[in-house]
């Protein structure tokens, strides 16, 4: 019998809701101020929703996040700070390499999912390297919008095609900017 995944280090999180170009971005952290999960959302239950109810901390409370300044930095055009934010997820080895990769995928660069599952070690896994990115629960942190697929079409975001577009757009535009 395999044992149960441990619960959310935390019984308690912070949640806020911080006003960003692409809309209402919520960010619900544990108390050491690592991302659980995060989404374009006003509504905390939807961004609690993408975590497994096992690892949901017990309390949410409303209050500051140690991550709004990253937020802020992103949309500033400094996208570094966004990937030096602890995040905590919860997976399989595999899915913790997908997450692991998908933060040294430089902003103004995308990957194929087929890409994607190579850079994880697993290039058959191509279907797992989507699940990598629809499991993924901290997003912005956890770039996950930097995946495509092999036709160079969007594919899904959790948090809406026109959302994973401007993120795109905005990665290019402060690439281009940069060369």
């Amino acid at each position: 019998m395999v044992p149960p995944e441990p619960r959310a280090a935390t019984t308690v999180a912070r949640v806020a809701t911080l006003a960003t170009p692409d809309g209402p971005f919520t960010v619900l952290e544990d108390g050491d101020g690592t991302v659980l999960a995060s989404g374009w959302t006003a509504e905390a239950t939807e961004v609690l929703a993408r975590l497994a109810e096992r690892h949901r901390p017990v309390v949410v409370v409303p209050g500051a996040v140690a991550s709004a300044t990253a937020v802020q930095a992103y949309y500033d055009g400094d996208v570094e700070p966004a990937m030096q934010v602890r995040v905590r997820q919860f997976g399989t080895e595999l899915f913790t390499e997908g997450w692991r990769q998908l933060r040294l995928v430089p902003a103004g660069t995308v990957l194929t999912y087929t890409q994607l599952a190579a850079a994880m070690g697993r290039p058959e896994a191509v279907r797992a390297a989507a699940s990598v990115c629809a499991r993924n629960a901290p997003a912005l942190f956890v770039p996950c919008h930097r995946v495509l697929r092999s036709n160079g079409g969007l594919g899904g975001f959790a948090w809406g095609e026109h959302v994973k577009r401007s993120l795109l757009e905005r990665e290019a535009d402060l690439a281009a900017r940069t060369v």
